[in-house]
């Protein structure tokens, strides 16, 4: 009994710690009030946009209900990863941040916001391959 107890307390401290462990994830998840702070002030600036990032950035606006939203979300994990220090990577829920998602029209999903370091954004409605988001940070973000 004493050993089942122990077992069971070291097990329960194991899968704690693990749990609590960063599972490596660089891509952050936003709303409307963090999609003004830190990527453009549309309020402040509507017809002008004003990069506040200091890196490229994506923004994938998504549902957790869709199909392709889900495809894409590991080419975001994996874009993230690869150029960490170059490119933010960001998720809108637009069942979350509906007045965001409204406030850039999107009326498909996914739909991706590019934002080169310097220029204006790119958006792209419905999901593209792996090679094809590569493509777009390669050539068009990064550069």
């Amino acid at each position: 009994m004493k050993k089942t107890i122990i077992f069971s307390f070291l097990l329960l401290i194991a899968s704690s710690s693990l749990l609590a462990q960063d599972n490596g994830t660089k891509v952050q998840h936003i709303d409307y009030n963090g999609f003004i702070k830190n990527i453009w002030d549309f309020e402040k600036n509507p017809n002008e946009f004003v990069f506040k990032g200091k890196n490229a950035a994506i923004v994938d606006f998504y549902a957790d209900w869709c199909g392709p939203c889900r495809k894409v979300a590991p080419i975001m994990e994996k874009l993230a990863k690869e150029f960490d220090g170059q490119l933010d990577v960001y998720k809108v829920n637009v069942d979350q941040a509906k007045d965001l998602a409204s406030a850039f029209q999107v009326r498909s999903i996914p739909t991706v916001l590019f934002i080169p370091k310097e220029g204006m954004p790119m958006m792209q409605v419905g999901a593209m391959s792996e090679v094809d988001y590569r493509k777009v940070v390669v050539e068009k973000l990064l550069k």
